[in-house]
């Protein structure tokens, strides 16, 4: 799925196979979950292919590594110029990408590095979470406090929680989990964001205590040209039995709706919803059929 014997990967300087790159057991980043990373997709466009918001996407990254530690000395300009030679030799056009920052040296410590390694995939992913509406579970997990470790980050050990919590929602039949934050307001997915929709307006948690995604941006920004009001504000799951629609947003699900929370359906049909427009624009958006505002 992930890759072939004939697929490449970015690695340190080279492009290597995948099947031949290696990381140290001892590595810092093996015992401890201790890296960044980014989801990025590629689209096929009438102007070839195109990276959607690469910029944000590696600019992001060099936060993550800033927030955690983690030194990383390729530059934004760089990255992007890697990830397209990188699809090409791939001969990939609708494609996923995940760089990786890691600590990939032998160190048993709980001190940051003096280096890191870069790894940059890329393959074919269709949406994460499937085209299906989903019957979400409002999870026991809750999303970590910001103030034990840093949330805005794409920090890869924070994925813990979210495997956990996603594991369990699955094993319980549904098809995802939603988490609160410590404060009992609801915040996230294990991998995506959250919107709901009231009387033709839309509702999301604020940045804080989620990670910020850069598809939420993306769908905040397509609302607002679309003339719908958005609310970042804190809410409680009681809220959500009020809503008329959700749906979840996230590079790898891109925009997918929300059917129920627990035993709660809501009442408007995704293909009736602001959800399931937003959807349609954002798929013109990144595949240039829609013209950026």
């Amino acid at each position: 799925m992930y890759f072939n014997t004939d697929t490449l990967v970015y690695l340190d300087g080279s492009f290597v196979k995948a099947s031949e790159a290696s990381c140290s057991v001892f590595a810092q980043t093996m015992h401890y979950g201790y890296s960044v990373f980014e989801g990025i997709r590629a689209y096929k466009t009438p102007d070839g292919t195109r990276i959607f918001k690469a910029k944000e996407h590696y600019e992001r990254l060099h936060f993550s590594c800033r927030a955690v530690g983690l030194p990383l000395q390729v530059s934004v300009e760089e990255l992007i110029e890697l990830t397209y030679r990188l699809l090409d030799l791939n001969n990939l056009q609708d494609a996923y990408i995940r760089p990786l920052v890691y600590a990939g040296s032998p160190n048993m410590s709980l001190t940051t590095p003096q280096g890191s390694n870069l790894l940059i995939a890329a393959w074919e992913w269709g949406k994460y979470l499937g085209d299906k509406t989903l019957r979400v579970m409002l999870s026991s997990y809750e999303r970590p406090n910001p103030k034990a470790v840093p949330v805005e980050a794409k920090a890869s050990g924070h994925y813990v929680n979210s495997t956990i919590a996603c594991s369990d929602a699955k094993a319980k039949g549904y098809d995802e989990a939603l988490l609160l934050d410590m404060n009992g307001f609801v915040a996230e997915g294990p991998g995506a964001n959250f919107f709901y929709e009231k009387d033709g307006e839309l509702f999301t948690a604020p940045p804080g205590n989620i990670l910020p995604g850069i598809t939420r941006n993306t769908i905040i920004d397509l609302a607002k040209e679309a003339g719908i009001a958005v609310h970042e504000k804190f809410f409680t799951p009681e809220v959500l039995l009020q809503a008329d629609a959700a749906f979840m947003t996230g590079t790898a699900a891109e925009v997918v709706g929300v059917q129920s929370l627990d035993a709660h359906v809501f009442p408007k049909p995704f293909e009736e919803s602001i959800g399931a427009l937003l959807a349609r624009r954002y798929t013109d958006l990144v595949t240039g059929k829609l013209v950026p505002a």
